[in-house]
């Protein structure tokens, strides 16, 4: 069976930020979607989410993805680009000295394959009937706690310290991104987002929006509305990816 897709994609300032620093990019063609969540003074943030999304988006659409290791190579080529967008600027612009971005790809292909490639805490989340998964780990303090056990998962969300990220892409050292390797089938749907959605709409209330029957434009829309209805906290960016027969 041959898979197709169709992707919309949105990005708000949220209630309370006065610029944006998330970026997203879609290649339908190629079956290419990201997210950058910027972080970095001086507007740095902003800079360095562009310039990773330009340049992983540009280095996948020229990649073979033909192939699974095509694919995987390609997910890594991707990243390694971006991180040389970030050191060449850096070097040549001292007032952005540190700037860094998470960035979150998904590359699905015909043959229904879906590969994932993460760093930071920008998230991706598969829906597949009434069961929405999350397939990115997230990169951060909390995160690691919550793995070892010393904290709870259900007051990661809202702890004082989420918003310290263990790995993200910056000019400091070359990157090593999760790659995770998965499937999606029709009316599966995935879901790109910057923190600012899910720190704000809960999982339960992500599931409920996302498996209503709309269109993929609707419900980046209606994502953002319900983030920004919740308080608008940080900077919005959805991608919402429907897969189709």
């Amino acid at each position: 069976m041959t898979i197709a897709w169709e992707a919309v994609g949105r990005t708000d300032t949220g209630r309370t930020r006065r610029g944006n620093e998330d970026a997203f990019r879609i290649a339908v063609e190629k079956g290419v979607f990201l997210v950058a969540d910027g972080m970095g003074g001086h507007a740095a943030g902003e800079v360095a989410s562009q310039l990773a999304a330009d340049a992983a988006i540009e280095s996948l659409s020229r990649s073979d993805l033909s192939g699974p290791a095509d694919i995987e190579e390609g997910l890594r080529t991707g990243f390694r680009e971006a991180y040389r967008s970030i050191v060449d600027h850096s070097r040549e612009n001292a007032a952005v000295t540190g700037m860094g971005t998470t960035l979150t790809i998904a590359v699905v292909s015909p043959s229904g394959s879906l590969h994932v490639g993460h760093l930071g805490d920008s998230r991706i989340y598969q829906l597949s009937g009434d069961t929405l998964k999350q397939l990115t780990h997230d990169h951060t303090w909390v995160q690691q706690e919550v793995d070892a056990g010393r904290i709870a998962a259900e007051a990661a969300r809202t702890h004082p310290l989420s918003h310290i990220l263990t790995k993200v892409l910056t000019a400091d050292e070359p990157p090593k991104p999760d790659i995770e390797v998965g499937s999606v089938k029709p009316r599966d749907c995935l879901l790109l987002c910057s923190d600012g959605l899910y720190n704000m709409v809960d999982a339960q209330v992500l599931l409920d929006l996302l498996r209503q029957d709309r269109s993929v434009s609707e419900t980046t829309q209606i994502l953002v509305e319900e983030a920004n209805r919740s308080g608008g906290a940080d900077n919005i960016t959805v991608v919402v990816v429907g897969i189709r027969a």
